[in-house]
């Protein structure tokens, strides 16, 4: 995660902006937690104000991105969290788990520092279909063999909740489908270079460049026309959250 981003994510917080729908579904369940601690914080979207809060960041890149605030940063990863157990009321894992060198040891350790709950956003795989592997199909192959099923994160975590996030149309924090209205943002480098899938995919140019014909003959809006009736899609991200108090 740390090489990852120390390359890419030089201008992060400019595409990566927290999304408030998304972000009332995560304040929704921290609930009244007193003290949280973010796995994998990057530059600190969607974290609650007036908490005692601990930022978990490995890339310095992210962390000298992060806003000035009373939250305390610590350089470390996920998988080795320098803190005692029982050490927050929560944690939470946003969209990060798939940087993970290794995801159950980074998932025990939240279970580990965590006295009421866990809160990861997530990803399950294309729930609907999403047009833009028809222009990059090699984004299915590699993309979601990183990310833990809802089953293997219940065998670490327990009892989960899982609740779908749709992602509405105008979705401020660019992450790989939050541009599924706006075709035009794929072709953008500085949207890319906020998507890590981007830095995984090999020869994604030649996709880009169909992309862009289509767009520009009309043929796109003649396939996909329809997106604009709807307002938000479920293309698979999921908040998964913990049932039972940690240990």
């Amino acid at each position: 995660m740390q090489a990852i981003y120390d390359t890419i994510g030089k201008r992060y917080s400019t595409y990566r902006r927290p999304d408030p729908h998304i972000a009332r579904a995560i304040h929704a369940e921290l609930g009244e937690a007193a003290s949280i601690v973010n796995l994998g914080a990057g530059v600190g979207s969607y974290e609650p104000e007036g908490r005692r809060l601990v930022a978990v960041e490995p890339s310095r890149m992210m962390i000298s991105q992060r806003p000035r605030t009373d939250s305390l940063v610590v350089q470390a990863r996920a998988e080795s969290v320098p803190f005692r157990d029982g050490a927050f009321d929560v944690a939470m894992a946003l969209l990060s788990l798939h940087h993970w060198s290794d995801i159950e040891k980074g998932l025990r350790e939240a279970r580990r520092v965590a006295r009421q709950k866990i809160i990861l956003l997530t990803w399950i795989g294309f729930c609907e279909d999403f047009w833009l592997l028809d222009y990059l199909p090699q984004i299915r192959t590699i993309d979601e063999p990183l990310f833990p099923s809802i089953e293997e994160m219940a065998e670490i975590l327990g009892p989960l909740r899982v609740i779908p996030v749709p992602i509405p149309h105008d979705c401020t924090d660019g992450f790989l489908c939050a541009y599924w209205r706006r075709p035009r943002a794929y072709l953008d480098e500085g949207v890319r270079t906020a998507i890590s899938t981007f830095a995984r995919v090999p020869d994604y140019e030649d996709g880009l460049r169909s992309l862009k014909k289509d767009l520009e003959s009309g043929e796109w809006e003649r396939c996909y026309s329809h997106l604009f009736d709807s307002e938000s899609m479920d293309f698979g991200y999921r908040l998964v959250v913990t049932t039972e108090p940690g240990p």
